[in-house]
C-alpha cells in the first residue's frame, strides 16, 4: 500500500455493518474458508489505525488518545497465556465507557501456544497432548469472557499464537489442530475466529494450510510484520486473494512509546481494515 493512501486511510476511519464475508456466496479460489456453521450475525467492520497495549489504559487515558490518529484498540481480554494478566481497568463499565466515546474494540485471546513457540515467557502454556479438545475447551472460554464483557455474536475474537517453528511437522499438526478446533468453537457460536501471529510463522503456516485446503481456518487474519510501511496488502506470507476483503490488520511495528495529550503508552501499531466487536 502506498503510502498516499495510507494517509487517505487515516482520514477515512469509517465504520459500517455488513454480514460475514461470503455468508451469501462459496469463498473465489484462493479465499480463506468461510463459517461452515453457526449464526450468520451482523459484522462491524472498521477501517483505519488500531494499536493495542499490554494492559487496557484507563477510561481517562482513552480520552485524552483521541487527539491521535488512532480509533480503535486491541484489548487482551483473556487467555491462559496473557502477559499481563492484571488488568485493573478492564470491565464491562470500562467497555461501554470508551466506545460510548468512539473507540471500536479489538478482543484479543491469549491461549495455550504452539509447542515450538519461540518466546520464552510463553513455553510455560504449551498446547498439550490433546489439541483438539483443548481448542474446543480454550474457544468455549473465550467466547464465554467476551459474553461477560458484553460483546455480542458477530464480534471477532483474534487467537494470539506467537511465533514459533511451523516447518517442524509434528507440532504444526498439533499447532494446526488446536487452532481449526478453537476456531469451530468460536464460528459455531455465533462469533467470528481472527488470528494474530507474526507473518514469517504462524500466519505463513495458515497460507500454507489455506492452499493444502484444510478447512476451519481463521476468517480474520493480523499479521506482525514490523519496520515496514504500513499495509494491508501485498505481504508475502499471504496470497493476493487471501483473507479480503476487510478481513485483514497489519501490525507494522511493536513497543514502541507514544505521547498524546500528557498521556504516555508502550504500543504496537496497526493498520486494519477488519470486524471490530459488536455490543
Amino acid at each position: 500500500m502506498i503510502i498516499g493512501l495510507v494517509l487517505v486511510l487515516a482520514a477515512l476511519s469509517l465504520d459500517m455493518t455488513t454480514s460475514p464475508p461470503g455468508a451469501t456466496a462459496a469463498p473465489a479460489r484462493g479465499d480463506a474458508p468461510e463459517p461452515e456453521s453457526g449464526a450468520a450475525a451482523p459484522v462491524s467492520v472498521f477501517r483505519g489505525y488500531a494499536f493495542d497495549t499490554c494492559v487496557a489504559p484507563t477510561a481517562d487515558t482513552m480520552r485524552r488518545w483521541k487527539s491521535s490518529k488512532y480509533r480503535a484498540i486491541g484489548v487482551y481480554y483473556a487467555g491462559r497465556g496473557r502477559a499481563c494478566k492484571n488488568q485493573p481497568n478492564l470491565s464491562r463499565s470500562w467497555m461501554n465507557t470508551v466506545r460510548a466515546d468512539g473507540w471500536r474494540i479489538l478482543p484479543v485471546y491469549v491461549g495455550s501456544q504452539s509447542p515450538c513457540v519461540g518466546a520464552k515467557n510463553k513455553k510455560g502454556v504449551p498446547i498439550g497432548r490433546y489439541p483438539t479438545s483443548q481448542g474446543k475447551k480454550e474457544g468455549r472460554d473465550a467466547v464465554t469472557r467476551a459474553k461477560a464483557y458484553g460483546m455480542r455474536a458477530g464480534s471477532p475474537l483474534y487467537l494470539d499464537m506467537e511465533a514459533y517453528a511451523y516447518k517442524k511437522a509434528a507440532c504444526a499438526r498439533t499447532t494446526l489442530a488446536f487452532i481449526q478446533s478453537w476456531n469451530r468453537t468460536v464460528r459455531a457460536s455465533g462469533y467470528v475466529p481472527g488470528f494474530y501471529s507474526s507473518a514469517d510463522s504462524g500466519v505463513r503456516h495458515m497460507d500454507v494450510a489455506r492452499r493444502a485446503g484444510e478447512k476451519d481456518l481463521p476468517s480474520v487474519m493480523w499479521f506482525a510484520r514490523w519496520r515496514t510501511a504500513p499495509r494491508l496488502y501485498g505481504e508475502p506470507a499471504l496470497g493476493d486473494s487471501a483473507w479480503r476483503p476487510a478481513r485483514r490488520i497489519h501490525q507494522y511495528a511493536g513497543n514502541v512509546k507514544e505521547r498524546h495529550s500528557g498521556r504516555t503508552l508502550v504500543i504496537d501499531r496497526n493498520l486494519m481494515h477488519a470486524p471490530v466487536a459488536r455490543f
